[in-house]
């Protein structure tokens, strides 16, 4: 989260759009009936034209009549877990742009405009909507500790300056969603999604907008230690598909120093004596020398492999593309 200032929304939504562009509100909810209609008409009040989906995660309330009665297109997901539900979204959902945001009424709709205007006037494809707390009550003090500490080991280990990396505030274009291979069954959306972003090197940036409190009767399904780990252990396991090199290097390094450790005195006393009286400890290090060559060999061939899937993903990104989107190619006039 972020306390930098918001600007105001400049302009009517779509005075400078394409037209005929189409625009998709995608609303994962899961017992959201408290406020879901509020979400729902803000957005069609913030973006007159766009066609907006709530997505029922199998809630137990009134969630999906208060969203049919609020004027949205509701579909169910049996499947629990955010990320199943946002890649059943991603695949039903045909549009040029995607704003993806909670059922909870949190976010601030009036600025999805924006986000938009930033999307389209720099061609990006992904923005990030950074949250600027308006109640100190509206993100309790775990979840911003763990956004920092999660955001800043994302920036050590993929790059990028995210940040808000776990914000569930985001605007998309076509080709980002079509190309998109979710994996994540959890709130661990949110790092696949933008793990997938530094690695195709897509353009992106990130949109300050003010994050409200829940409203009287939501409650956050955000567990702060469960989820947390959840998101780590993602984080682990996107840096060994997608560093298979530094990734299985760092553990054959970490292997062959404790080895040359174990083996030090071991490789002495035979100088000084000619014997080797400790055989346990020489075999266990030379047992983990072998380890460390086979994890430093195990990396080099991931990563043979995971550049061919880094090519195939930037392949199917660059078969998705939106006539209304692309920039114009005129005659050359010399």
């Amino acid at each position: 989260m972020s306390d930098t200032p918001i600007p105001p929304v400049a302009g009517p939504p779509g005075a400078s759009w394409p037209a005929g562009l189409r625009i998709a509100v995608l609303l994962p909810c899961y017992n959201e009936a408290a406020a879901i209609a509020g979400v729902v008409r803000n957005f069609a009040r913030a973006l007159p034209t766009a066609r907006i989906f709530v997505f029922d995660n199998a809630s137990t309330d009134a969630t999906s009549a208060q969203a049919v009665e609020a004027g949205a297109q509701v579909r169910h997901v049996a499947l629990a877990g955010k990320g199943n539900v946002v890649r059943r979204m991603f695949a039903d959902v045909d549009a040029d742009v995607y704003v993806l945001a909670d059922g909870d009424d949190t976010y601030h709709a009036p600025s999805a405009a924006r986000l938009i205007d930033e999307l389209l006037g720099r061609s990006l494809d992904m923005v990030v909507g950074t949250r600027v707390h308006e109640a100190a009550e509206a993100y309790r003090p775990g979840h911003r500790l763990g956004n920092r500490m999660l955001t800043g080991a994302m920036g050590s280990i993929f790059g990028g300056s995210f940040s808000d990396m776990l914000s569930g505030y985001r605007v998309f274009s076509r080709r980002f969603v079509k190309s998109f291979p979710a994996m994540s069954q959890g709130f661990e959306i949110e790092t696949e999604l933008t793990v997938h972003a530094l690695e195709l090197k897509a353009p992106i940036a990130e949109v300050t907008t003010r994050y409200f409190d829940r409203p009287e009767g939501s409650n956050s399904k955000l567990s702060t230690y469960r989820d947390g780990l959840r998101i780590l252990r993602t984080m682990l396991r996107l840096f060994a598909a997608e560093r298979p090199l530094a990734f299985f290097g760092s553990l054959g390094l970490a292997t062959a120093l404790i080895a040359v450790g174990l083996a030090a005195p071991v490789v002495l006393t035979w100088l000084d004596t000619g014997l080797v009286p400790r055989f346990p400890t020489a075999i266990l290090s030379s047992a983990m020398m072998i380890v460390a060559m086979l994890s430093v060999a195990s990396g080099l061939i991931l990563d043979t492999v995971t550049r061919g899937r880094r090519e195939m993903k930037m392949l199917a990104y660059l078969a998705q593309r939106d006539q209304r989107l692309a920039l114009p190619v005129g005659n050359d006039s010399r």
